[in-house]
């Protein structure tokens, strides 16, 4: 019997350098001496310092009262901008955006009522493979261990609520409340959250920062990250295997995955390609981790809703090599792909399997990468077929004039306005498919949050993002119903002056949802959007807005902002219909679903 990878019966569930670790020797920390019982030897200054080493210029924070020591000592780091957003659940999407363009964000929050509510960021963080040092302001130390208790608690003496809620979401956690280990548990947060690129939680109590302390004297004390390493052996072993397994293929494919990001193996992951002269695609997920302009890459591969001509092609293949693939239910378009597990190689961060077995552990994906392309025959037999069968994509109608804006009409205007200097940011709906069928310029910029898919994350994104990669504006797409669950952080992005294009898409609703299961608690009270914005500006920073109905509108739009305005925030409002959606989430809402609809199994 077949296996199938993302099928219903089996389903188990260009990259940054800055703030990463290299990939030959180890990271050290310089010296440079301070004396004790000056303002620098303190624990707010050594975590300042730590976070500019590590790449981290902007902290993204909301004050609480047990966090203010702390913020003024980041605010006393030269190399440190401290950026107030309006909620803690921003903070936390915003270092989140920080991080994908970075290599690691940071975001500091209070006790418990902060950090509850910066917790559903930090749970997409994690899902998403991003290391984010998550700073929240504790109880003074003299509290621990007493009968005490305190405000922005739940009325316990207990403080562990917090600690305990962070721990599933979290590689590590430190409660910094004495200053003896306080040294060690920052560092060794910080070195974890780069190592394993998940978040981590720090906890610091309020009465710490500014007190100095021997072992902040020498500052900072180096230390270092050992690179990962492969085991030669397996290594060797697992190359040898696949390429046997490869060579013997008649049309074999290569597809990518969101992983590819964790492992920094995107160089790596192209230097196959070109050896093996393989047809090149990649998962929904990992669009923008791969240079579209690659002469053998053929898409998204995405099932029933691929880039035209992709899925034929990997699907019919008879070997095919997945680099960091997440095959959940969204990726796998409700566990539908035609994937046979016995043709696949699956190469994990640190883990080759292939085919039914055998399998690998401790061998590197980016070391695996480039040592098997160093033994790969040379087949382009794949991309052949596909250069038979691809038909250009046609255009959308011609809309008559004043004729109400189409969906497909906007993104193919939003295809002219893509560069090297540009970069994409889709918000969870139906921009996750309008946007899969951008083609990405050399170095345009692409982020999504597929694994996690919280509604509202792409507005601190957008704003960790354009603060990370000020040399790129942003273009952002975003819902109306997702706009309303964070809309107040636009106010930050102007605070920071920002640059970034907002296309709100107003379409009366939650259209994803719509697709999956309708239902009156899918229809939104439409807001002034526009309006909203304004008042939000207030006079105060660089800002236009606009609405558009209609083709001509829409240009009009974009010439002004890419024109007149494009160093202010452009909030351009599109008003489409609420049934103008693509053909692809029609697809995929309706296999989603049926997954999700499928009975219990008997007992």
């Amino acid at each position: 019997m077949d296996t199938k990878i993302g099928a219903v019966d089996t389903c188990k569930p260009v990259c940054n350098d800055v703030g990463c670790l290299p990939t030959n020797s180890a990271v050290t920390i310089q010296h440079s001496p301070i004396p004790f019982n000056s303002a620098a030897s303190t624990l707010g200054r050594h975590l300042a310092r730590r976070l500019v080493q590590v790449g981290v210029n902007d902290v993204f924070s909301v004050p609480g009262d047990f966090n203010l020591t702390l913020l003024d000592h980041l605010l006393a780091e030269p190399g440190l901008n401290l950026i107030g957003c309006c909620n803690e659940l921003n903070a936390g999407y915003a270092a989140d955006g920080y991080a994908r363009s970075r290599g690691v964000g940071a975001c500091v929050v209070t006790f418990t009522v902060g950090g509850l509510s910066v917790l559903n960021a930090i749970a997409g963080a994690y899902s998403e493979n991003l290391p984010v040092i998550c700073i929240a302001g504790g109880p003074n130390s003299n509290d621990y261990g007493t009968n005490r208790i305190l405000h922005h608690t739940i009325g316990l003496p207990d403080f562990s609520q917090e600690l305990r809620c962070f721990q599933t979401v979290t590689c590590y956690q430190a409660v910094v409340n004495n200053l003896e280990d306080a040294h060690e548990a920052i560092d060794t947060a910080i070195s974890t959250a780069l190592k394993e690129s998940k978040p981590v939680y720090l906890s610091i109590s309020c009465n710490l920062p500014a007190i100095p302390y021997p072992t902040f004297s020498g500052e900072p004390v180096p230390f270092s990250l050992s690179p990962k390493m492969s085991n030669q052996m397996g290594l060797e072993a697992a190359v040898e295997a696949a390429a046997e397994f490869l060579n013997k293929a008649v049309k074999p494919v290569m597809v990518g995955g969101p992983k590819l990001r964790v492992a920094k193996a995107c160089e790596a992951f192209v230097e196959l390609a070109d050896a093996s002269g393989y047809a090149l695609a990649v998962m929904p997920s990992a669009k923008g981790l791969v240079p579209e302009q690659h002469p053998h890459f053929i898409g998204t591969y995405w099932g029933a809703v691929s880039t035209a001509f992709c899925a034929e092609i990997v699907e019919s293949a008879d070997a095919y090599i997945f680099a960091g693939p997440i095959f959940n239910d969204y990726s796998s378009v409700g566990y539908s792909l035609l994937l046979k597990k016995e043709k696949a190689i699956i190469v994990q961060p640190d883990r080759v399997t292939i085919s039914n077995g055998p399998a690998f552990g401790c061998v590197l994906m980016k070391d695996f990468l480039r040592e098997l392309a160093k033994r790969l025959k040379r087949n382009t037999t794949a991309y052949e077929n596909y250069s038979r069968i691809f038909v250009p994509e046609g255009h959308p109608l011609k809309c008559q004039p004043k004729e109400a804006l189409r969906v497909n009409v906007l993104f193919q205007h939003i295809q002219n306005m893509l560069s090297g200097d540009t970069a994409v940011i889709a918000e969870t709906g139906d921009s996750w498919f309008n946007c899969q069928k951008l083609k990405l310029p050399k170095g345009c910029g692409y982020e999504f949050q597929m694994q996690y898919g919280s509604i509202g994350w792409s507005v601190g994104a957008t704003l960790g993002y354009a603060q990370a990669a000020q040399g790129k504006r942003v273009i952002a797409f975003i819902g109306d119903g997702s706009f309303q669950v964070t809309a107040q952080d636009v106010s930050t992005m102007l605070r920071c002056g920002q640059r970034t294009i907002i296309f709100l898409i107003n379409n009366s609703g939650y259209t994803i949802e719509v697709e999956i299961h309708d239902g009156p608690y899918n229809v939104i009270k439409n807001w002034n959007y526009t309006g909203l914005v304004d008042a939000i500006h207030n006079g105060e920073g660089k800002c236009w807005t606009t609405k558009v109905q209609c083709e001509e509108e829409l240009i009009e739009a974009i010439e002004t902002a890419t024109g007149a305005k494009k160093d202010c925030l452009c909030f351009i409002e599109v008003i489409v219909h609420k049934d103008d959606t693509s053909k692809e989430l029609l697809e995929w809402g309706s296999r989603v679903s049926a997954a999700n609809s499928r009975p219990p199994n008997p007992q």
